[in-house]
């Protein structure tokens, strides 16, 4: 495991993180209840089908939320085994 002493600023902190890795695919309406229509482009390129389950992260700054994302759940699950795999051996 690499250990670093800087703190690593999320993309919402950091424009030129942003700039580098994310890009603005849509922009969504949300209706009165709430719901809001992912394009069927962005679908069809993030192989997002009918069942599937995202999983929204908000991020905070100065006690509001700032930033949403949405990540696939598998791909969620796999980063967190990845994260904790090391940790879990150690205590195995």
């Amino acid at each position: 495991m690499v250990k670093t002493d800087q703190k690593k600023a999320s993309c919402c902190e950091s424009a030129s993180v942003v700039t580098s890795c994310c890009r603005i695919e849509a922009l969504i309406s949300v209706d009165e209840r709430g719901q809001m229509v992912l394009p069927k482009e962005l679908r069809d390129k993030a192989n997002i089908k009918a069942g599937d389950k995202l999983a929204l992260v908000s991020w905070e700054k100065d006690g509001a939320v700032c930033c949403l994302t949405l990540i696939k759940a598998d791909n969620l699950a796999e980063r967190v085994k990845e994260f904790l795999g090391p940790v879990m051996r150690d205590f195995g």
